[in-house]
């Protein structure tokens, strides 16, 4: 088989990825064995603001218009929802929190993503006294339904191999990548943290972070907003909630902690009046950087192996924003942002 590209890991990054080469004709197969869960645990939820400190994200603008762009591609082609436009409430603590907030509304980059209308709560069963502000262009992406159904499209045309990778099996020869039975112009490697144990990019900085979730049943809570407070809470429909998440620095285990439901509940408990049940708890290892950017660009030796990852919290946003940027360089020649290329760590 002779294709334009191989990708390896078809997660957030592997599925932007993906989608470039779609919109520009490209050929391409992709190998994946599901090792990697941070995709598959993540919440989904797109939004511009950094609601701990009342900042904008970097690149937010640009990031939220190609990544719903590609959403709305991926719904039509594969008839499927994936975007569930919800507005995004940040719970104030105090009267300085509120002043901070409309401080940070007033600023250029910001003004167009906070309110500045106060919601004041009328949900009996949240405590929030000091009441609400409201994020603009927010919502949440059914990562979970996107990486199954993307995954059966690939299967079904026969290009998804669900396998791990053997780097050794890899094959570099002049212009050429041949694995197994298959040659290619270039292989990108988009496995999340399995990019730790990858002989061609084991050196980049990637800080494993444990992620766990819970999802509650809570009929009496009612809530059709993202909820941050602490903690995130996230409608999903049918009384179901998503709780979350922990961040851990030294497990780097794939399974669910009672320190990490501990946590959660804990939090919840401080912000919901109402009863619930725990239904479901995940955990999976986020790819993050210590400098908060992802990890894009061409290895140093050879001139068609590239890195596309470290997409960390903000994976459904960022994901189509460093697809997009990782494929013009290849293709076009244009230069990566030194905020992602991973020249910045040579």
């Amino acid at each position: 088989m002779k294709v334009d590209y191989i990708i390896v890991g078809i997660g957030l990054a592997g599925i932007s990825f993906c989608e470039q080469l779609k919109a520009h004709n490209k050929s391409f197969v992709v190998f994946d064995n599901a090792s990697q869960q941070s995709s598959t645990v993540a919440s989904g939820l797109y939004n511009p603001v950094v609601l701990k400190r009342f900042t904008s994200v970097w690149k937010s603008e640009e990031q939220l218009n190609l990544a719903l762009h590609l959403y709305v591609n991926i719904e039509d082609e594969l008839n499927v929802k994936l975007d569930y436009k919800i507005p995004v409430y940040r719970k104030f603590a105090s009267l300085e929190e509120q002043n901070d907030w409309f401080t940070a509304s007033d600023k250029p980059r910001l003004a167009e993503y906070l309110s500045s209308k106060l919601i004041k709560n009328e949900n009996k069963s949240i405590d929030a006294p000091f009441s609400f502000g409201e994020v603009l262009t927010t919502g949440r992406i059914d990562v979970k339904t996107l990486i199954e159904t993307y995954k059966t499209d690939l299967l079904e045309k026969g290009i998804l191999f669900e396998t791990a990778f053997d780097y050794e099996a890899l094959d570099v020869e002049n212009d050429v990548i041949t694995y197994q039975n298959t040659n290619a112009k270039h292989i990108v490697f988009a496995e999340g943290f399995g990019v730790a144990k990858n002989p061609f990019f084991s050196y980049l900085p990637m800080v494993p972070t444990k992620g766990e979730l819970l999802t509650i049943y809570a009929p009496e809570l009612n809530m059709d907003f993202v909820l941050k407070a602490g903690v995130f809470l996230i409608p999903l429909g049918e009384d179901l909630y998503t709780v979350g998440a922990t961040y851990d620095w030294h497990d780097t285990t794939h399974e669910t902690t009672d320190k990490a439901k501990i946590e959660l509940l804990d939090k919840l408990e401080k912000v919901i009046k109402c009863d619930f049940k725990v239904m479901k708890q995940l955990a999976g290892i986020r790819p993050t950087v210590k400098d908060r950017r992802p990890l894009v660009g061409k290895h140093s030796d050879y001139k068609n192996i590239y890195v596309l990852n470290g997409l960390g919290t903000r994976g459904v946003m960022i994901g189509p924003y460093v697809a997009k940027a990782l494929f013009e360089f290849i293709e076009f020649e244009t230069p990566l942002e030194a905020e992602i290329n991973i020249e910045r760590f040579k």
